[in-house]
């Protein structure tokens, strides 16, 4: 079992800062890319940054210069640290991961792992 968990939402001013973190727990055997994705009300899911394994990041144009992603392979966390913020960066924020897990007979599967989300409110 697979679990990503977030942490680091909360309540923040408009120009203040929050840094998420996303733990991957479980039989993990490697996790491909890390990502970073947030749902506002009423609108669709999107991707906010990414990371690769080896480090290669992307953002969106909309938080470029705010956000940081990172990741600490060894700890298989990822984290996004969110300066400047504006009201219209309040969303649930969850964690996306491409992963290798085992399997209970014994094997490997690739999945894609999603976390609960957090939410990250942005006050004007």
């Amino acid at each position: 079992q697979v679990q990503l968990v977030e942490s680091g939402g909360g309540l923040v001013q408009a120009g203040g800062s929050l840094r998420l973190s996303c733990a991957a727990s479980g039989t993990i055997f490697s996790i491909n890319h890390m990502d970073w994705y947030r749902q506002a009300p009423g609108m669709q899911r999107e991707l906010v940054a990414a990371i690769s394994r080896g480090g290669s990041t992307n953002y969106a144009d909309s938080v470029k210069g705010r956000f940081t992603i990172s990741r600490d392979n060894a700890k298989n966390t990822v984290y996004l640290q969110m300066t400047s913020l504006k009201p219209e960066d309040t969303a649930v924020y969850y964690c996306n991961a491409g992963l290798v897990a085992g399997t209970p007979s014994g094997g490997r599967r690739y999945l894609e792992a999603w976390g609960q989300g957090t939410l990250v409110t942005v006050s004007s």
